[in-house]
């Protein structure tokens, strides 16, 4: 399986890959795309991701292709006996191929490692069949909720949004 640990070298690569998957006329050809959701074309930039690649008992994983080309990954936070999964990301163009569970597989397996009780993570509320999608690999509403964040850099919402808080008890 092609996927390892990513490194501040990999910041230019998982800075578009994120960006192509969420955001711009780009991620629509996936069925990811948060594009009609928020307005811009950020998702994320590289302060930010070297913000999160030195985060305490956080690792980011890349699923990369044939040619080195970082074509998956996913942000692992590992929180006392919980363990937070979030900017689960593949390309547009390969959506809908299996990458995406490999890596949730490739997390599920870390989590136990780690000696985690369960997983979970954020989804904007309105993202139906990415919902539907994690409940399929295991995940259930908590009927958590929490506020989407204000702060516009990263897109201006068209509509009001929250997070639905959902976990998977491993």
């Amino acid at each position: 399986m092609p996927i390892d640990l990513a490194t501040i070298y990999d910041i230019p690569l998982l800075e578009t890959l994120l960006n192509s998957a969420y955001r711009g006329e780009a991620s629509k050809k996936g069925w990811t795309s948060e594009a009609d959701l928020l307005k811009g074309e950020i998702r994320t930039d590289t302060e930010t991701l070297k913000d999160i690649m030195q985060t305490k008992d956080g690792v980011f994983l890349k699923y990369t292709n044939d040619e080195n080309k970082i074509e998956g990954c996913v942000f692992l936070h590992k929180q006392g006996d919980r363990l937070y999964l979030g900017m689960l990301s593949v390309s547009p163009l390969l959506q809908a191929r299996g990458v995406g569970k490999q890596l949730m597989n490739k997390a599920i397996l870390f989590a136990k490692e780690e000696n985690c009780s369960s997983i979970y993570m954020k989804v904007i509320s309105v993202r139906h069949e990415l919902i539907s999608w994690y409940e399929k690999q295991g995940f259930k509403k908590t009927s958590k909720r929490e506020p989407f964040p204000t702060d516009n850099r990263f897109g201006i919402p068209t509509q009001p949004l929250e997070f639905e808080i959902m976990e998977k008890i491993i």
